[in-house]
């Protein structure tokens, strides 16, 4: 059943925005008190935290950060006032260039004419002599005078740096980061941090964080020599290894065996295409900086794809369809290329080129609620069987600034709202947050540790049958537009194998698992035996391996242990006399010895339990 499962997600999400954002202050305020000369960058709330950038003339290490946390603890104890200051853009402007701060003025001139300027201090300048500032929101309280600090900033924030428990935040990390992201411009110091809005919340925060960093992918993956990133043929593209290639073919396999079972057709489409296709389907217009550079060939560009959708439409347009052929269901592993810049790649979750599960249904207005629902039930059968169970689900409905007519606008709504009432599943409505095109449904699925990942999506588009001019013969004899929905399950293969990595800690299960069962001769002598045992069990469809490397007996119970293999058949002088395996599985622990088709049986019916 969909719910919202996140064991850390706060009762009051304002309260701790403003705790984070306080506290993104207050650190910046102990930085440049500690470090004179460090002047200051952006310092925004994160999912988990706050961050600042900063640029000093100190190299910042991991031992500066316990004496920037006990500067910002001592600025919490003086319980200091947090004041609002509506200010004039000029005067603003002059302060600022006295200040020396050159970011803040970039800060300033980027803030739109029409807006209000506010900064807020952390303390009050004139404290000392018990004079308010002008637009304070609270009075000024008695303080050491020049024990302040100010930035430029929207807010909000608590009222005093005492209503933040010293308890509740932790600095983390060093990063580097271009100011605006832009290689073009200065490498900054960003100092990352974390808070919460109690002490229990912060332990269990850093207890996942620390039980995330066991199930890394990255590690985990080059472990069990799953895949690699190979930097000589370019960052961010995955070349996977046998025992990863493995997995892949089965979860692809299993992928098109569901989709053909729930009334889907399969299509295999170019990796390329002209540059004029992007132009028509507006992807080189509002995607442009996520596309790599195009290729001329005889005298015309082409482009490498960064999508499957306009190769679905011209699929679809290859013909005239009528309204009796609808709904069309077709589904593609599509292999696609966007550039990311270096800085933003991360293992298999961010790369360069990925495989998407992507199908596009086109069909007739009053069937969108209909394959709506077909897809969500689908979707809920899919990831059930790679074991996740609980969902966060969002519905983005119209923005300010879309395309195609508000009454089909409505009438997609509706239907997403009534295929998830239909579902049972509760859903977070994000108003006015859907794409320009359409409204969608997004899917995040919940991992064993609690951490909520963005797979699933679902998305109604008038854009591309109205680019296009796609039709179909109604039953009137005139010809309409088709609705066209996009959606994927996975998301992409890299990046749900790189969840499946975490969310299993490498452990997958039978069904999963490259190698299913290891065989574990304990001398030379029986070897032949399990040479012949090994044969009976790949006849059965079983993934086997045997270990010839001779060792004893606890070195390869512990090798296979650390290779996560899930069942291990010991083979003995006994098991050869009595022709079976004596059989330790990770599932149920210790089987005993059994013959071979026990061994068989046992396997089969936990492959198709998926355990």
């Amino acid at each position: 059943m969909a719910q919202s499962p996140d064991q850390l997600q706060p009762q009051d999400r304002q309260k701790l925005d403003r705790i984070r954002h306080t506290c993104a202050h207050i650190m910046a305020m102990a930085v440049q008190k500690l470090y004179p000369g460090t002047k200051v960058a952006i310092g925004p709330v994160t999912d988990t935290g706050f961050y600042y950038d900063f640029d000093s003339p100190v190299s910042f290490t991991p031992t500066d950060l316990p004496k920037i946390a006990k500067e910002m603890r001592r600025i919490i104890k003086a319980n200091l006032p947090i004041i609002r200051e509506v200010v004039d853009r000029e005067e603003m402007k002059a302060e600022i260039e006295q200040s020396g701060e050159p970011y803040k003025l970039e800060i300033l001139d980027s803030i739109p004419h029409e807006a209000e300027i506010t900064r807020y201090f952390i303390g009050n300048p004139d404290a000392g002599r018990g004079k308010p500032l002008e637009g304070s929101l609270i009075e000024p309280v008695t303080h050491p005078a020049g024990d302040y600090w100010w930035d430029l900033c929207a807010g909000p924030h608590v009222n005093f740096t005492g209503e933040i428990n010293p308890q509740v935040f932790a600095l983390e990390s060093i990063a580097g980061a271009y100011w605006r992201g832009d290689e073009k411009k200065p490498m900054l110091q960003r100092i990352y941090g974390t808070a919460w809005e109690t002490p229990e919340q912060l332990e269990a925060y850093i207890t996942q964080k620390q039980e995330a960093l066991k199930r890394d992918h990255r590690k985990l993956g080059q472990e069990l020599k799953l895949f690699s990133i190979q930097e000589d043929a370019g960052g961010g593209l995955v070349f996977w290894h046998p025992r990863g290639a493995k997995i892949r073919y089965l979860i692809e396999d299993y992928w098109r065996k569901m989709h053909l079972e729930n009334g889907y057709e399969l299509l295999y489409t170019p990796h390329v295409a002209n540059l004029d296709l992007w132009k028509t389907s507006g992807h080189f217009d509002f995607y442009r900086e996520n596309m790599f550079d195009s290729m001329e060939i005889e005298e015309q560009a082409y482009q490498i794809k960064p999508m499957n959708c306009p190769f679905h439409v011209l699929t679809y347009k290859n013909e005239l369809h009528s309204y009796r052929e609808l709904p069309l269901r077709w589904a593609e592993l599509g292999t696609v290329y966007r550039y990311e810049r270096s800085g933003a790649l991360h293992g298999l979750m961010r790369v360069r080129g990925f495989t998407q599960d992507d199908a596009h249904i086109f069909c007739l207005p009053e069937q969108i609620a209909t394959e709506i629902l077909g897809v969500l039930n689908l979707t809920e059968q899919i990831l059930s069987d790679f074991g996740f169970k609980n969902y966060e689900v969002n519905l983005s409905t119209r923005p300010e600034k879309y395309v195609g007519k508000d009454e089909v606008w409505q009438l997609a709504t509706d239907a997403l709202i009534q295929a998830l009432n239909a579902k049972g599943w509760d859903y977070i409505t994000d108003e006015g947050g859907g794409a320009f095109y359409g409204p969608k449904i997004d899917i995040k699925i919940q991992d064993a540790i609690g951490r909520l990942w963005q797979c699933s999506t679902i998305q109604v588009d008038f854009n591309l049958p109205e680019r296009f001019n796609l039709e179909y013969v109604a039953a009137d004899g005139e010809r309409k537009r088709p609705i066209m929905i996009h959606r994927a399950i996975f998301g992409s293969l890299e990046r749900f194998f790189g969840i499946l990595i975490e969310n299993y800690a490498g452990l997958f299960p039978l069904w999963l698992a490259p190698v299913q069962i290891r065989l574990l001769p304990v001398t030379e002598e029986v070897l032949e035996y399990g040479e012949s045992v090994a044969k009976q069990l790949q006849q059965a469809g079983l993934r086997v391996e045997v270990d010839r490397s001779g060792e004893r007996l606890g070195k390869l119970i512990r090798t296979a242990e650390l290779e996560k293999i899930p069942v291990l058949g010991i083979i003995g002088k006994k098991e050869v006399e009595t022709n079976t395996l004596s059989v330790r599985t990770r599932q149920t622990g210790d089987l005993g010895t059994i013959t071979l088709n026990e061994v068989i049986n046992y396997l089969e019916n936990a492959i198709a339990s998926k355990i």
